[in-house]
């Protein structure tokens, strides 16, 4: 951040301006992942469509949401944060309005895919403009509450999906954005300050080549179940996605500006958190899909009821996640973030071990305290892993990298264990339905595991009389010269830059 930001910063309130406007952003754009779940069952009745219809719902969102995040960074680096945050902000609100007012299935899943790409330019760019706002001794706890926001949107969105759904209509989980959203315009024009990254050139081949093979990998598992793992279109998809995918690595290695610099994952630190953020939401997110879908067809709750039964996983965020900051701060994240993420995975292995067709609520809830207990866990101290792991300049490429990893591990999970389900069982029944819902549930446990191990690769915190953060983030994210990212992290938080 220039040094003339940084005076407006401190004239607008600072800090904590920029922990509310973020993390009110932060809300609407993770709401949006998870508020449909609820509302399928409704969606499906008054619109119609199949299970893939279904997918799309939620995977347009997740999947241009997670296509853009790092073009998303990279435009809010050229051409100020704020300016592409309020951006954002503009296309997500008005797409919400869209959404609500979609007269079928098509012009849902649209709007929803438009919806992602307001959500793709405004996120990275909340933890950039937190980062900047907040002193480095106090940004543990800022990320704390960040992550709290989120783990409140993650909590509320089965519960305020159903809700809105069962009491109003399924319309009003996009109507409800509006208001947010145009609350939150002026506030960041007046309250966040300017700022820019390095300036660098836009990447639009290594856009289009992530795009498009992200989109071609996804499309390919959805349709699998459908037109047949055999069938020419589904094959050529996978095909040409994974085709474009090692495009994009190789092209990235010898770019001169590329969006995702590949030597970023020469750091231990930034590549197995990064990991572990993909296998955590793809296990998450396709259980969610499919656990929330039970409650209701074959359980029998209402939306209402079956959104107030998940809190105990979904709504434990609220209560853990600003604990888990301030222990990572204390003790590091890379403990803290792989505790989570092996409880997470115990909690989603039992419930595929006792899920039946008339299980009660009791057996299942420890599997939903556990799993809730791990993701909030997971959080914030991700979030202060990613952003201290690179170099300050670079720090809104990292949020917009994993925002993206994060949104491509759900995409990939509703898809990967739609699949399982739809292989196993169906709709049919209700015991077609569970027999179709274990396995699915049990492969993703094991990719929560799988992003466990990952988070063991974080280097270990170097200790300093036992004080200091894991990794600590650099004062000014666009006020320092590059440097290298190094495996190990700082020792200390840099000492604030000097003011004229």
């Amino acid at each position: 951040m220039s040094q003339q930001g940084a005076r407006r910063n401190t004239r607008g309130g600072g800090a904590a301006w920029a922990l509310v406007i973020t993390s009110v952003a932060g809300f609407m754009a993770a709401l949006d992942n998870l508020v449909v779940t609820t509302a399928l069952p409704s969606i499906r009745e008054d619109l119609g469509g199949a299970l893939h219809d279904l997918e799309w719902t939620v995977s347009a969102y997740t999947l241009t949401f997670a296509v853009l995040l790092m073009f998303g960074a990279a435009l809010g680096d050229r051409f100020g944060r704020r300016r592409l945050f309020v951006v954002g902000i503009t296309v997500f609100t008005a797409a919400s309005a869209a959404a609500a007012l979609a007269p079928g299935i098509d012009s849902l899943i649209a709007a929803r895919a438009v919806q992602g790409v307001g959500a793709a330019i405004m996120m990275p760019l909340t933890l950039t403009l937190l980062t900047a706002a907040v002193p480095a001794e106090r940004r543990g706890m800022a990320y704390g509450i960040w992550g709290a926001v989120n783990g409140l949107a993650v909590a509320s969105g089965p519960l305020v999906g159903g809700s809105l759904t069962e009491h109003i209509s399924w319309q009003w989980i996009f109507w409800l954005n509006v208001p947010l959203g145009l609350a939150l315009l002026p506030l960041a024009r007046l309250r966040l300050s300017e700022s820019h990254g390095t300036g660098a050139p836009l990447d639009i081949p290594g856009t289009l080549l992530a795009s498009g093979g992200l989109f071609g990998v996804v499309y390919g598992l959805v349709r699998g179940p459908v037109d047949g793992w055999t069938g020419s279109v589904v094959l050529t998809a996978l095909f040409a996605g994974v085709a474009l995918l090692v495009g994009f690595v190789l092209y990235s290695t010898r770019a001169k500006n590329p969006m995702l610099p590949m030597r970023l994952f020469r750091s231990r630190a930034f590549a197995g958190v990064n990991a572990a953020s993909l296998l955590m939401f793809l296990g998450m997110f396709g259980s969610i899909f499919l656990l929330s879908q039970y409650m209701q067809g074959v359980l029998g709750y209402s939306p209402t009821e079956a959104g107030l039964r998940m809190l105990p996983w979904t709504g434990m965020p609220m209560l853990v996640a600003p604990i888990a900051g301030m222990l990572s701060d204390r003790i590091g994240g890379r403990p803290v973030v792989a505790a989570g993420l092996f409880l997470q995975a115990a909690g989603l292995g039992y419930l595929a071990s006792v899920i039946t067709a008339d299980a009660s609520y009791a057996i299942q809830l420890p599997g939903l305290i556990v799993s809730g207990i791990g993701m909030a866990l997971y959080f914030a101290p991700a979030s202060a892993l990613v952003m201290s792991s690179v170099t300050a300049k670079e720090q809104g490429i990292a949020s917009g990298a994993n925002n993206a990893l994060r949104e491509v591990g759900g995409a990939l999970g509703i898809a990967v264990m739609s699949s399982i389900f739809a292989a196993q069982g169906g709709y049919a029944s209700a015991q077609t339905f569970v027999d179709g819902l274990r396995p699915a549930v049990a492969v993703g446990a094991a990719m929560v595991a799988l992003g466990g191990v990952a988070a063991l690769a974080v280097p270990a915190r170097r200790r300093t009389g036992g004080q200091g953060p894991e990794t600590a983030p650099k004062t000014d994210p666009a006020a320092e010269p590059a440097q290298e990212p190094v495996d190990e992290p700082a020792l200390a938080p840099a000492a604030p830059t000097p003011r004229p």
